[in-house]
């Protein structure tokens, strides 16, 4: 397993744990550029598919003839905090599909938007599978099969032709044989797809490259285009995807996956990274995405002070002692 350190924590001065990881820089034409560990490590791609998983939505037709939006776009690439903006996005979806969110195959889990704050949820807090983090992909999962007529009982089937669909789209944009794909289920209860790092930055490099991409041009445009017009309908309030493609200026698309996965491409250079962290520390997944971010070039000095939340730093106790620090321990290799 060619993995490597990429974050080191220490306490006072004696380190304590190392986030070992991957990473791979791949452009549009699928050759990489920059990596860390091993840039083909295997991985589940877990909700960084989200983009991919939409072409079919946008391939036939069924955005268009239901008139979705930019915002719309947005929620189906989103795991997103269930704050009401996107829920109630997530119903006018519904509604233009004709559909009551009770079609919803994802679950019903605590809003996102307690779960990664401090926030204490309301004693009356009432939620449902609108309130879901993939609420929106699944939107779409369901907007595709009323336009193409398809049965929506059992939409997240593998053998669904909906997912069939999603599985040769995401192969080609990845320059995968489907069938070298490994299926497992995500939390959503939808199919989700391993494939090496380098495959994931070559499918993200393809999206940012827009316009400019042969096969996916225009379905890819404005997937890019939603997510980086709507951040905070991809994730919400103090998120990181929304915080990212805030300080990317438009030049940024990003998505965070569950268990340590993220991906980020750059629109202007078409080139994406794509990092997967051994133990899915989310601190450590971004301390090493920003620090791939500055030794790529990638970011101004005003935009490495903006993305500093994120960066490795200080670690601070309940009484806010500094008692240790997180720092990046690799360089990436071209």
């Amino acid at each position: 397993m060619n993995y490597i350190p990429l974050i080191e924590t220490t306490r006072g001065q004696t380190p304590e744990c190392w986030h070992l990881g991957s990473l791979a820089v791949v452009n549009a034409r699928g050759q990489l550029v920059a990596q860390a560990g091993d840039p083909h490590l295997l991985t589940f791609t877990r909700s960084t598919l989200k983009a991919l998983q939409a072409l079919p939505l946008m391939t036939s037709g069924a955005a268009q003839a239901l008139g979705f939006d930019a915002r719309d776009l947005a929620m189906v690439c989103a795991s997103h905090n269930g704050e009401d903006m996107h829920v109630q996005q997530v119903q006018s979806m519904l509604d233009k599909a004709g559909l009551s969110y009770q079609r919803l195959a994802c679950g019903c889990h605590l809003p996102l938007r307690y779960v990664y704050t401090s926030a204490l949820p309301p004693a009356n807090l009432h939620y449902d599978e609108r309130h879901n983090n993939c609420s929106g992909k699944h939107a779409g999962f369901l907007a595709a099969c009323v336009h193409q007529g398809w049965r929506t009982e059992d939409y997240i089937a593998p053998d669904h032709p909906l997912q069939q669909g999603i599985r040769q789209a995401v192969a080609q944009a990845c320059h995968m044989d489907e069938h070298a794909m490994p299926m497992g289920l995500d939390g959503c209860s939808a199919p989700n797809y391993a494939m090496p790092l380098s495959k994931l930055a070559l499918g993200y490099a393809r999206l940012a490259s827009g316009e400019r991409d042969a096969q996916f041009g225009e379905a890819f445009g404005l997937l890019a285009s939603a997510m980086t017009q709507h951040p905070e309908l991809v994730s919400g309030t103090d998120r990181n995807d929304a915080d990212f493609m805030r300080i990317g200026q438009g030049d940024w698309v990003t998505k965070v996956g569950a268990d340590g996965v993220q991906v980020v491409a750059s629109k202007s250079r078409g080139e994406a990274l794509a990092i997967k962290i051994i133990d899915g520390n989310k601190p450590a997944l971004f301390a090493a995405t920003v620090a791939a971010l500055d030794q790529l070039g990638w970011s101004s000095p005003a935009q490495r002070q903006a993305l500093a939340p994120w960066a490795a730093t200080d670690l601070i106790n309940a009484r806010g002692w500094v008692v240790g620090h997180r720092r990046p321990v690799f360089t990436l290799t071209r």
